[in-house]
């Protein structure tokens, strides 16, 4: 195969974006971690299961950035995960740290590839690598709303006894407590989920959207999502390598659109073969507009701390 991912964090999350990327049989792995014999011992364990899985993606693991050499995306999952009782803000310092020695190394060895931003506080930690590696905005996209989104189709399948696939839907702003779910743009079938559940029912659907990664974090105790993460990353790496071209709530950077601009956060992106080709602006009615730039300036404090 001819065409290279690099997975930087080979903990949970990296782990299992590395086997969905295996099982999607288009490119080469390779993990990159800091803690010796994991990465390789995770991707060792990854190959043998090829024969099986029917995949005959390599994947490799390394300690040496310069292994991402060639790589034409790079998905970031390395930092710290929430614990019980820490917000998204609470890792902002440590991971922009992480962040940006990743992005300094990406820059260095990978200077064409795209870079799909997965590390929490995940609109920050996006702008973060835009700065740092100086990479076109259309290049630098993070995960946002394509998380919330498909937790949001989920709880409306389980609210309806419907199957999952059946269920399309928008969820926009940051990714964490100010995220804007909205359910105008949301169908089961192609029927608006209103015509289907009651108004106090979507409400409470949208509030366990928003809390969708910290009741994972309450039940786990001892770490954070990493199934449903991994499979939204992939999801957008395929859009971007088969030129989809597919609709999905990214994190980008805004010039204006919504009102708001100078700053990462989750919107209707058009993702293909070159990256974040293009930024939907819905018609959004008031509270909705004003939900989502509340939820931008929430960002923009939070970006003073890393001095931007």
């Amino acid at each position: 195969m001819n065409k290279k991912i690099a997975v930087i964090g080979a903990g949970n999350v990296g782990a299992s974006c590395a086997l969905y990327l295996a099982e999607a049989n288009f490119a080469d792995i390779v993990m990159i971690d800091i803690a010796e014999g994991i990465p390789q011992g995770k991707a060792l364990d990854l190959t043998q299961a090829g024969p099986v899985r029917g995949y005959n993606s390599r994947v490799t693991g390394s300690n040496d950035y310069a292994d991402i050499k060639g790589a034409d995306i790079v998905v970031m999952t390395a930092g710290l995960a929430r614990k019980p009782g820490m917000t998204r803000e609470d890792l902002l310092i440590k991971n922009a740290e992480i962040v940006g020695m990743a992005a300094e190394n990406i820059k260095k060895y990978a200077p064409n590839a795209f870079v799909l931003v997965v590390s929490n506080p995940l609109d920050l930690m996006t702008f973060h690598m835009f700065k740092v590696t100086g990479f076109p905005t259309h290049k630098v996209f993070g995960q946002a709303g394509v998380l919330d989104s498909i937790r949001f189709r989920t709880f409306i399948a389980m609210e309806l006894g419907v199957a999952v696939t059946d269920v399309q839907a928008m969820v926009l702003g940051g990714h964490g407590d100010t995220m804007v779910p909205l359910p105008r743009y949301t169908t089961v079938g192609g029927v608006p989920i209103a015509e289907l559940i009651p108004k106090e029912r979507i409400d409470a659907i949208c509030a366990r959207t928003a809390d969708g990664g910290g009741e994972i974090v309450r039940l786990l105790k001892t770490g954070s999502a990493f199934y449903a993460p991994a499979a939204a990353s992939v999801d957008m790496v395929k859009s971007v390598f088969s030129d989809e071209k597919r609709v999905l709530a990214a994190s980008a950077m805004l010039t204006g659109q919504y009102g708001i601009k100078d700053i990462y956060i989750g919107v209707p992106v058009v993702l293909g073969a070159k990256g974040v080709e293009n930024i939907l602006e819905l018609k959004l009615d008031k509270n909705e507009l004003d939900a989502l730039q509340k939820s931008a300036a929430t960002y923009k404090e939070h970006l003073q701390v890393l001095k931007y």
